[in-house]
């Protein structure tokens, strides 16, 4: 669960990540996640996420919402089963917490600043 966050800073399980992070389905965590372009979601940044066959990524995508999807992610992800669900970086975590309560395969990705 996430338990908080605020610009630059989450705090999951009692642990506080200052860098943008994954949350696989297991519960696992990658720190430190980079894209290729900062603020553009494209399907090569899910790579690894995608191995895990997540049914549903929540991308929070910043505290204002300047990460965005590239064109065409999400009807490509939709041919694969998945749903992206992107939102605000806050409204995202409010969202996962919902989601991992009801649907255990679900994935989250979040750009923790702007």
């Amino acid at each position: 669960m996430i338990e908080d966050y605020s610009f630059g800073r989450m705090v999951i399980n009692g642990k506080t990540y200052s860098a943008d992070l994954i949350i696989y389905p297991d519960g696992r965590i990658q720190e430190s996640w980079w894209r290729l372009e900062g603020h553009r979601l494209q399907l090569a940044d899910l790579e690894k996420l995608l191995q895990a066959e997540p049914e549903i990524i929540v991308a929070g995508t910043g505290a204002s919402g300047m990460m965005k999807p590239a064109a065409g992610l999400t009807a490509l992800l939709r041919e694969r089963g998945i749903e992206l669900i992107c939102q605000p970086t806050a409204t995202a975590c409010a969202t996962f917490n919902e989601l991992r309560q009801h649907h255990k395969n679900g994935a989250g990705c979040f750009h923790l600043t702007c």
